[in-house]
C-alpha cells in the first residue's frame, strides 16, 4: 500500500488535448463556413496569461515581513507568490487583490518554513532530479518546451527559486506523513472488508463528487482575514481561475497535493455544513466559504449520486490525428490541410479496424495518443457525443476538423460499467487519505504550537 500518486501544483493546467475536451468538432464542410469566434486566445502553447506587477513593487523588498524560529520571511518572497498564483491562474492581479491576499500568503509561507524545518530536522531529502522532472511534467501539461517554464517565469519577474521551493516542501512533506503515520499507513484487509460492509448497508445514500480549498484558522483573532482571504479566491474562481490551481497554491488540506480533489466521498466523511451545502448546490458551481472545524472550506461539486448505483456507457476508441502545419482559416485552407482532409477522406472509408487506426496515426506522427483510454460517453462534450454515440462498433467516423489538425475515430467497444462499484485500492486510498489528512493537521498544529514565529509587519 503507498499513498496516492498525486499530481503537482503551481502551474501544471491539468488540461491536455482529450477527446472529452479538445476543440471544435465539425464535419468538413469547417473547410467553406466560417466558424464565429468570441473572446481572446491564450498566448499559444502555454495557456498561461501574463501576470500583473504586485503593490509591493514599491516598497524595499527586503524588508522583514516574519521571522519563523530565526528564519526570516521577506516582502520579496510574498511578492514573488503572488506573482507566481497570478501566472498559474492566467489572470491578471490587481493592487486590491494582490492585497488582500497578502495575508493568506504570508501565513502560508509561516506554514512551509515551519514544514521545511521540521523536514530538514527529519532529514528527509528531495532529490534535485525529482524537482526537475516535476518542473518538467509541468512544461510537458502546458506543451511548452524544455526550459520554457523558467524563461516564462523570468519574463513575469518571478524566482524560479519560488516555484521549487513550494514543489520541494511539497515532496518531502510526503515523507514526514508517511515517517508520521508508521504502521498505520498500511490499510489492513480488515478496513477495507469494513469500508465494504459500510458502503453496502448505505447502499442507495447519497454520496459526493467534491473538490475543497481548505483555509485554516489557527488562531481566532485571524478568522477575518481568513474570510476576505476566502472571498477574494471565490471572486477569482468566478473570474476564471482554474479551482485545481488555486487549490494547489492555497489550499492547507493534504488534498492541495491532487488539486482540492476529494473524489466521491459519503455524507458521514464530510463536515456536517459542507453536506447541507453539498446537496443543494448545482453541479459545477462554487460555494461560498463555509465555516468549519479549524476554518472555512471553499467547495466545488462535481457530480451527486447514490452509493452503489452510477450506470455508465464506457467506450474503447482508437483515432488517427492528422495535423496542420498552420492554424486552420476556413475560407482559407492552406494545400496541406487540403491534403489533410484527402487522406482523413480516404481513412474514414478504408479503415474497417481499431488496428487499422492504430497504424495510420503512426504513419501520421502520433501527434496525439492513439488510444485515449477508456471514455465515458456521457462526459463528452456535446459535440464529441453526438458523433459517437450513433457510431457502430468497429465503423471509423466522417473527418472531424478542429482549428489544429482532422481526427478519425473508431469506437472498439462498449461496455455498460456501474462507475459506483468501489475496488479494493479506491476504498484502501480513500482510508489511507482521510488518515494522512488527520496527521497533517495535528502535525501544523503541533508545529505551530512549539514554533517562536514573530511577525513584523
Amino acid at each position: 500500500m503507498s499513498f496516492r500518486r498525486f499530481t503537482l501544483p503551481a502551474l501544471a493546467a491539468f488540461a491536455s488535448c482529450s477527446l472529452a475536451t479538445s476543440g471544435v468538432v465539425t464535419s468538413a464542410s469547417a473547410f467553406a463556413s466560417p466558424q464565429p469566434h468570441h473572446g481572446h486566445a491564450a498566448p499559444a502553447g502555454t495557456g498561461i496569461a501574463p501576470a500583473a506587477k504586485t503593490p509591493d513593487a514599491a516598497q524595499p523588498q527586503d524588508e522583514i515581513i516574519a521571522v519563523v524560529n530565526g528564519q526570516i520571511i521577506t516582502r520579496r518572497d510574498v511578492a514573488d507568490r503572488g506573482r507566481l498564483f497570478a501566472l498559474s491562474t492566467g489572470l491578471p492581479m490587481n493592487d486590491e487583490v494582490l492585497s488582500r491576499l497578502r495575508p493568506q500568503i504570508t501565513r502560508q509561507l509561516i506554514d512551509e518554513k515551519l514544514r521545511m524545518q521540521e523536514i530538514q530536522q527529519r532529514h528527509i531529502n528531495v532529490p534535485l532530479e525529482q524537482i526537475a522532472a516535476s518542473i518538467g511534467d509541468i512544461e510537458k501539461r502546458n506543451n511548452m518546451s524544455p526550459n520554457a517554464l523558467r524563461d516564462r517565469l523570468a519574463q513575469d519577474g518571478v524566482s524560479l527559486t519560488t516555484l521549487i521551493d513550494q514543489i520541494r516542501v511539497q515532496l518531502a512533506w510526503t515523507g514526514v506523513l508517511r515517517e508520521q503515520l508508521g504502521d498505520r499507513s498500511r490499510v489492513s484487509s480488515a478496513d477495507i472488508h469494513q469500508r465494504q460492509a459500510s458502503l453496502h448497508s448505505e447502499a442507495g445514500q447519497p454520496e459526493y463528487q467534491i473538490s475543497e480549498i481548505f483555509v485554516p484558522v489557527d488562531d481566532p483573532k485571524n478568522a477575518a482575514d481568513a474570510l476576505k482571504f476566502s472571498t477574494t479566491i471565490i471572486q477569482q474562481l468566478h473570474d476564471g481561475a482554474p479551482f485545481a490551481i488555486v487549490a494547489a497554491q492555497f489550499s492547507q488540506s493534504q488534498t492541495a497535493l491532487d488539486g482540492g480533489s476529494l473524489g466521491w466521498v459519503q455524507a458521514d466523511n464530510l463536515d456536517p455544513q459542507v453536506v447541507a451545502v453539498a446537496k443543494e448546490m448545482p453541479i459545477g458551481a462554487v460555494s461560498n466559504p463555509i465555516r468549519v472545524a479549524g476554518g472555512y472550506e471553499i467547495i466545488t461539486l462535481s457530480g451527486r449520486r447514490q452509493i452503489g448505483r452510477e450506470m455508465a456507457t464506457m467506450m474503447d476508441l482508437r483515432q488517427a490525428f492528422i495535423p496542420f502545419t498552420t492554424p486552420l482559416n476556413p475560407q482559407a485552407p492552406s494545400p496541406q490541410q487540403q491534403e489533410a482532409l484527402q487522406k482523413a477522406t480516404a481513412l474514414s472509408k478504408s479503415a474497417h479496424s481499431c488496428a487499422d487506426l492504430e497504424a495510420a496515426n503512426k504513419s501520421f506522427g502520433e501527434k496525439r495518443p492513439s488510444n485515449p483510454g477508456s471514455v465515458q460517453l456521457s462526459r463528452l462534450n456535446p459535440q464529441m457525443a453526438n458523433v459517437l454515440a450513433p457510431l457502430a462498433t468497429g465503423v471509423a467516423s466522417h473527418p472531424l476538423v478542429s482549428g489544429d489538425g482532422i481526427d478519425v475515430i473508431m469506437v472498439c467497444a462498449r461496455t455498460e460499467k456501474n462507475l459506483a462499484d468501489r475496488s479494493t485500492e479506491e476504498i484502501a486510498d480513500q482510508l489511507l487519505n482521510d488518515r494522512v489528512e488527520l496527521v497533517s493537521r495535528q502535525l501544523n498544529r503541533d508545529l505551530h504550537r512549539k514554533a517562536t514565529i514573530d511577525m513584523r509587519s
